[in-house]
């Protein structure tokens, strides 16, 4: 009857001790993540290996993740965040990563928890959220912030992609057409023969020729007489 009544009791603190574990991982988001590369994120690179993921335990910030060594003995490295919403949750743990140029290292950009509507997307300094803005084309969160005292109050600005510069393509004008050949000026029309106005009648003259034959007349009479 005693032994019953100690393993009832094993059993209690057991499921006591589990209820506790499961509350502590939904407080703090325990996460491993491993890594089979190397990846980069906050002011951090990380080699291929195991680590802890969790969220800092503060009341008044949610967005504060550290990340440990494997055994959970050594802080790698505090990260400030920003929530990150998901329509459609899963039952597992996600990470997502932004692109980054040949030959850097992944870039993580944000972590969900399962069954999490709400994750973390990780703000990087501006010199790294610039690069990552302007490759992917999307805005990037970023802060200077590295003190985790600093990162309770701390700001996220965002870093916005650079305006698209639209490509001016040089058409080549279409050559002006030449010009037609000039037409030979019209002939001008012939002046029409002025007349002299007729100021006078003709019987003048005809009464002059007259004279002119009597004269003639008189001179040869006259030289038939003589």
């Amino acid at each position: 009857m005693k032994r019953l009544a100690l393993a009832v009791v094993s059993i209690g603190l057991l499921g006591i001790a589990l209820s506790r574990s499961a509350r502590a991982d939904e407080w703090d988001k325990k996460t491993i993540l491993t890594v089979n590369e190397t990846i980069q994120v906050p002011n951090k690179v990380l080699p291929p290996g195991k680590y802890v993921m969790k969220l800092l335990d503060s009341p008044s910030n949610r967005h504060i993740v550290q990340i440990f060594s494997n055994d959970g003995m050594h802080l790698e490295t505090t990260i400030l965040a920003i929530p990150n919403y998901r329509l459609q949750p899963t039952g597992k743990t996600v990470f997502s990563f932004w692109e980054t140029p040949p030959g850097q290292p992944k870039a993580l950009r944000a972590w969900f928890y399962p069954g999490d509507n709400f994750g973390q997307e990780f703000a990087y300094p501006k010199s790294v959220a610039v690069q990552l803005a302007t490759i992917s084309r999307a805005p990037v969160p970023s802060t200077e912030v590295t003190q985790e005292t600093e990162m309770k109050t701390a700001e996220v600005t965002t870093v916005n992609p650079p305006e698209a510069k639209q490509e001016e393509v040089a058409q080549a004008a279409p050559p002006a057409p030449a010009p037609a050949p000039e037409a030979a000026p019209a002939p001008e029309p012939a002046a029409p023969p002025q007349e002299l106005p007729k100021t006078s009648s003709p019987y003048p003259l005809v009464g002059l020729a007259g004279l002119l034959s009597l004269a003639i007349f008189a001179v040869l009479r006259v030289v038939r007489t003589s």
